[in-house]
């Protein structure tokens, strides 16, 4: 199938309800055509894995294009560079999410928390923590320790205000708690030092990850953060 082909797919998909919805969610309707992921999942299992196609469905710049993208490339083909470009042009937490999927496939993806916790850019930055999130659900292999760094960088920027990045951050460290019960102590006792942090998104941050946390250890969710 080629770009043209999709897109005309995409468009026969679109309903003006959903694209009414989307600011709602927070996400940004000026490049969206307005549908449901459902919908683009089923498109994108019947086109199958292809990277070119996914590179020219990300050059539209349409916001649904970008999202079937993510879901038909490989992240093992993808350059240290090219990986950079595509979360360069994350604008919405969806885009982010949704590419985050994919993006922890990557054998460097491990190495671009570090990188990206640390960018000033809010979706940049968010990406780090999702993809945490994206380690703690799907990988069950990964032992504790792999998780011990995550939980000192979550501790050291608890203190971003930004929407976007504190909910993720929240979220990483409820996730990464949730995996098993050494887990969850230590999630518990990184939310308590948090707590004692003076920003008010780091004590939002603590007290909401030690309502979840407090009880027995669950497993983590599987799906995307709700903003």
């Amino acid at each position: 199938m080629e770009v043209d082909e999709v897109i005309v797919e995409l468009k026969k998909l679109a309903t003006a309800d959903h694209l009414s919805k989307l600011s709602h969610f927070g996400i940004p309707g000026d490049k969206a055509l307005g549908i449901k992921l459902p919908d683009l999942r089923k498109l994108a299992k019947r086109i199958g894995k292809n990277q070119v196609l996914g590179f020219e469905l990300w050059q539209t710049d349409i916001h649904e294009a970008r999202l079937l993208a993510t879901m038909i490339m490989d992240a093992q083909l993808l350059t240290d560079s090219q990986y950079d470009s595509l979360v360069k042009d994350f604008d919405s937490w969806d885009m982010c999410d949704c590419a985050c999927k994919m993006l922890q496939g990557a054998a460097f993806a491990r190495n671009k928390i570090d990188e990206y916790a640390i960018r000033s850019e809010e979706f940049v930055k968010r990406t780090a923590f999702v993809l945490m999130c994206q380690f703690a659900v799907h990988d069950k292999k990964k032992p504790d320790d792999f998780f011990y760094p995550m939980l000192q960088i979550i501790e050291r920027e608890a203190w971003d205000e930004r929407n976007f990045v504190r909910k993720a951050v929240n979220w990483a460290l409820r996730q990464i708690g949730k995996r098993n019960e050494n887990l969850r102590i230590k999630a518990t006792e990184t939310a308590e030092r948090i707590l004692a942090q003076n920003p008010k998104s780091a004590r939002w941050i603590a007290k909401d990850a030690l309502r979840e946390l407090s009880g027995p250890t669950k497993p983590p969710l599987k799906g995307r953060l709700k903003e």
